[in-house]
């Protein structure tokens, strides 16, 4: 059977911020020193983050749209040529190897977009493919991953997928009183870019004089989709920016069908729960991850990787998976990997990966 395998992975993180300095220096005043908010903040289970725009040294709350859009621009470039080029490092191939270059972002739009002037700077082939994954929030690198990997299995040509976000620049104008759901994003997103390199297995690579490097092998994607819990999470664009819509039930509805779709998806491999050996799940808040553990009866230490990435690096969106992924990659060879991440739809996406 043919398959395909992460073997190159990096990421690229803008300077970091103090969670205790963003609230002192900026959140306290924005939120009027709301009881709740100053609360919430502190539960966050944040403890540092990154961003391109750090709000205690200029506040972009009351930029419009179009200005947060070209900024988008100048500091996605490098920071996703960093990610990008340490991926292809890591996997021991050049730009011009790649087949499909795949961009996944849901903080920022331009035409030409990133895809396309990173794979001129970067010196990719002119005949390199190219896909854009928008607008899916903080699910995007697995569907992503799905694609590159058909890409991979189909051409027998490697690809990349990058995940750039940039939740910096949307932080949005101050309202008379602290609401809930922004108190929420405020106090939990980051900025990031993380990338990973998938190549075809087998004689392919051995054929192109590479050597087979350890990684971790794609073994199947599957997705949930709620369309009736849709107004629980939302992300919208505004004249100000892009704005999210959290609802307090997005935990309870995980708790519906995170055991069912994990089931469903060891089960068609001859696997449980208890035979997954790394856990790479979204942090998207320090209840996301509770309620995750307690479906999947996991002990604590199973989902240390993701809640330190939500300490040091905050949720960063479609990147923060592939940052957990990064954490997990020394595992011994066959053992089973499962990422998952949720999102808009309410969306569970769930992946099944073995090392290699």
């Amino acid at each position: 059977m043919r398959t395909a395998t992460i073997t190159g992975a990096a990421s690229a993180l803008p300077a970091a911020m103090d969670q205790r300095e963003l609230w002192d220096g900026f959140f306290r005043d924005y939120y009027g020193d709301d009881r709740l908010a100053r609360r919430m903040w502190a539960s966050a289970g944040v403890r540092t983050r990154h961003g391109v725009a750090n709000p205690v040294d200029e506040d972009l709350s009351r930029w419009t749209t179009g200005q947060r859009m070209e900024r988008y621009l100048a500091e996605a470039l490098p920071l996703g040529k960093d990610a990008v080029s340490g991926a292809l490092a890591d996997a021991g191939l050049g730009a011009v190897d790649l087949g499909l270059f795949a961009v996944a972002s849901c903080t920022g739009y331009v035409t030409p977009g990133v895809d396309i002037l990173l794979a001129r700077d970067l010196g990719m082939a002119p005949d390199v493919q190219r896909l854009v994954v928008g607008h899916m929030g903080c699910y995007a690198a697995l569907p992503g991953l799905g694609a590159v990997t058909d890409f991979v299995l189909a051409h027998r040509k490697p690809a990349l997928l990058l995940c750039l976000e940039l939740t910096s620049l949307h932080v949005q104008p101050p309202t008379p009183v602290a609401q809930v759901d922004q108190v929420v994003c405020h106090a939990l997103f980051s900025d990031a870019a993380s990338a990973v390199v998938v190549v075809p297995d087998g004689a392919a690579s051995r054929a192109a004089g590479r050597v087979e490097r350890p990684g971790l092998g794609v073994v199947e994607i599957v997705a949930r989709t709620d369309a009736a819990t849709s107004d629980h999470m939302t992300w919208d664009v505004t004249d100000l920016g892009f704005r999210m819509g959290l609802s307090a039930c997005v935990p309870d509805v995980l708790a519906r069908y995170a055991r069912p779709v994990v089931t469903e998806l060891l089960g068609g491999h001859g696997l449980t729960v208890r035979d997954v050996a790394g856990w790479a799940v979204h942090p998207g808040g320090p209840r996301i991850l509770d309620v995750i553990g307690s479906e999947l009866e996991l002990p604590d230490e199973a989902l240390a990787a993701s809640r330190a990435v939500l300490r040091d690096c905050g949720n960063c969106s479609s990147a923060t998976v592939l940052l957990v992924l990064e954490r997990l990659r020394e595992q011994r060879p066959g053992a089973p990997v499962v990422a998952l991440a949720f999102g808009p739809g309410l969306t569970l996406y769930a992946a099944l990966l073995r090392a290699r």
